[in-house]
């Protein structure tokens, strides 16, 4: 456990969400694509499966969206997540990419979302995901386009894929098409780790 707990970043390493400049850019950022896709909330809401209420909410940084919910908003916006934050791609030409440079993002209730590259050009992303005890991607199943591969490193977690769950342990591997309806959930005491790669296609 212990040595778990030294691989969790201290706050002044990490890039969250949670402050409300930060959380206000977001919002603005989105309503502003959806502007330029001459979309209403309604029309959104349908995209996301997240109500209209939920998304102006987002919208005026009002409330702090998870990962998930991050997710699924900029598939429906045909953008990357990372363009929702403002987040500089530093590393996409380079060979190697540094633990110190890789971007960490603070969900909301304890997971942490590690970003070790992030290549547009071939629409893939790789990551390393954190789960505090009784934590989990989203609320409720969400879905976008893609697809994911997910390979649970430390710990145990539940997979939820249209409501058949799947409970994997380390060196378990799981993939799907994200478009099925889909929630990563740590139902154990401990915290739990994972790679997860991202394809923008299914």
């Amino acid at each position: 456990m212990a040595a778990m707990n030294k691989r969790i970043p201290q706050d002044s390493e990490r890039i969250s969400i949670e402050t409300a400049g930060a959380l206000a850019a977001i919002g603005s950022r989105i309503r502003d694509l959806r502007g330029q896709k001459a979309l209403t909330l309604q029309a959104m809401s349908g995209l996301t499966g997240l109500s209209p209420s939920m998304l102006s909410l987002v919208e005026r940084g009002q409330t702090s969206p998870s990962i998930g919910t991050l997710v699924v908003i900029s598939s429906a916006l045909g953008v990357h997540m990372s363009d929702l934050l403002a987040i500089e791609d530093r590393t996409a030409h380079e060979l190697v990419s540094r633990a110190s440079r890789q971007p960490i993002y603070e969900a909301a209730r304890g997971v942490l979302r590690r970003i070790l590259r992030e290549d547009r050009v071939r629409g893939v992303e790789v990551a390393i995901n954190e789960y505090a005890p009784d934590t989990g991607s989203a609320d409720q199943p969400m879905h976008h386009a893609g697809y994911e591969y997910g390979v649970v490193l430390e710990g145990e977690l539940t997979v939820e894929v249209e409501g058949v769950e799947y409970v994997l342990r380390s060196g378990d591997l799981i993939s799907y098409d994200s478009a099925r309806a889909h929630r990563i959930w740590n139902h154990g005491t401990l915290r739990a780790r994972a790679l997860w790669v991202n394809l923008e296609r299914s």
